[in-house]
């Protein structure tokens, strides 16, 4: 099995699932996120948000290839290129962190340990940009696939709470701690990255 984790692009965004290619959850604000689902012109403000952030920020993404097949994603940014993150009660994120936005892997792949390559090939590549952790809006109420992952399941592969909250506690993972992930954890990843299975709702914080 040929596995590959490609730096997100322009050129394959097409390669995400429909549903992530046009949500805008965490790229816009709660009212202009709203109004480009509206308008329909929410797949359009995705590639700009993409685009921009290329090319002033760099790479925020890879996409998981297995066989050629994409089978899964990751996004993530600083929080200030990330119009959402300012929504949270828990916000700003730390000025050492990037913000882990979201990551999926089709159910059929899961169990397979890419949800660990995916963490620690972006933990690799934050280290080498001088970032020392990720932080995550967890939903400590979540019932079901959304944007924001659950914060039970952040907490089972080694986040930790900086700032609690009884819905939106934010969570942090130092990079180096990702980097020595082993086996032990591919499960309760697997549940991590099962957590964004279905459409996305945008919903008021």
């Amino acid at each position: 099995m040929g596995r590959r984790l490609v730096p997100l692009t322009l050129d394959i965004l097409q390669d995400l699932p429909q549903r992530c290619r046009s949500c805008v959850f965490w790229e816009r604000d709660p009212v202009s996120g709203e109004a480009a689902v509206k308008a329909g012109t929410s797949e359009l403000e995705k590639e700009s948000w993409i685009s921009a952030v290329l090319l002033d920020w760099g790479s925020c993404g890879r996409v998981v290839y297995v066989d050629d097949v994409p089978v899964g994603f990751v996004l993530y940014a600083p929080p200030a290129y990330v119009a959402r993150s300012t929504a949270f009660p828990t916000s700003p994120v730390s000025p050492d962190a990037v913000l882990l936005m979201t990551a999926f892997v089709l159910p059929e792949y899961q169990g397979q340990g890419l949800g660990r390559v995916i963490v620690q090939t972006v933990a690799k590549d934050l280290l080498h940009r001088g970032f020392k952790a990720i932080e995550v809006f967890g939903d400590a109420r979540w019932k079901e696939p959304a944007c924001v992952l659950p914060a039970d399941h952040l907490l089972a592969v080694g986040f930790k709470t900086v700032r609690p909250h009884p819905a939106y506690p934010r969570l942090r993972l130092e990079l180096r701690t990702a980097l020595s992930w082993k086996e032990d954890v591919e499960m309760a990843l697997d549940r991590l990255l099962g957590a964004v299975q279905k459409e996305p709702a945008l919903r008021p914080l």
